[in-house]
């Protein structure tokens, strides 16, 4: 694959980047995305992975614009109170950048439909709400051998990993979470509240860790989970064991 000359202009301040360059942009632009959640850690996952020349986007969500998302939700506009949100979101990457092919599902996400909706892709960003959707895209993603970067966000604190539970050292989602909780037993934003601006740099760093992750560049951060306090504020980085008794990846494991 060459880069045209519109490409070459459009992401030069990629391509300048010694870490990523001429061949690290070609891996973009062959990469396929999957987006779980067009939320708030979605919306500005989603702008900037398009901006950065991500070839193929797929955006699985099956809610509807609603007036209490505006406050975090930065791809939605008052006048899109009751449109899907994939619609919405279909319309921003188009408008950013006619290089990114737009794939909208608006399905609910579930154990069942979970290898059906994410199909093949390169990578799934993970912004969902909550902790069922995760479970299933998490073990998913270690079945189907799909590198996983999943990133949540409540009140001030914003978090986020990316595992690689098939290989041999490395973790899966449920390592780092267990098997202890109920599939929808998780706190959420309307229950607990969440600052706006968390979700925009939590959704960013999303972007980014899956930018890392699809070009290579710097240290391989799979197996670690970054979380961040925004009222202090301070981040600090937790190294997730594998679990031999995982039963998503463990030696016990299917």
């Amino acid at each position: 694959m060459t880069l045209s000359d519109e490409q070459l202009d459009r992401y030069a301040r990629h391509i300048v980047l010694k870490e990523i360059g001429g061949a690290g942009q070609v891996r973009l632009a062959r990469a396929t995305v999957a987006v779980i959640g067009a939320g708030g850690i979605g919306c500005p996952a989603i702008q900037y992975l398009a901006a950065a020349g991500v070839g193929r986007l797929r955006v699985i969500d099956d809610d509807t614009v609603s007036l209490s998302n505006l406050q975090r939700q930065i791809l939605f506009g008052t006048d899109d109170l009751g449109r899907p949100k994939v619609e919405v979101a279909g319309e921003v990457v188009a408008r950013l950048n006619p290089d990114a092919a737009f794939e909208p599902v608006g399905e609910r996400l579930t154990s069942a439909n979970a290898e059906e909706l994410i199909g093949a892709c390169d990578l799934v960003l993970d912004g969902c709400d909550n902790f069922a959707t995760r479970l299933a895209v998490a073990d998913h993603c270690t079945r189907a051998r799909i590198p996983l970067v999943s990133a949540a966000l409540g009140q001030f604190q914003g978090q986020i990993g990316t595992f690689r539970g098939w290989e041999t050292d490395q973790p899966c989602y449920r390592c780092f979470v267990g098997d202890a909780f109920d599939g929808d037993d998780c706190d959420t934003c309307a229950e607990q509240g969440v600052l706006g601006a968390m979700a925009g740099l939590i959704g960013s760093w999303g972007a980014m860790e899956a930018v890392r992750a699809i070009v290579g560049f710097g240290p391989d951060q799979a197996g670690m989970v970054h979380v961040m306090d925004g009222i202090t504020p301070m981040l600090r980085t937790i190294r997730i064991p594998k679990d031999p008794g995982c039963r998503t990846c463990g030696s016990t494991g299917s």
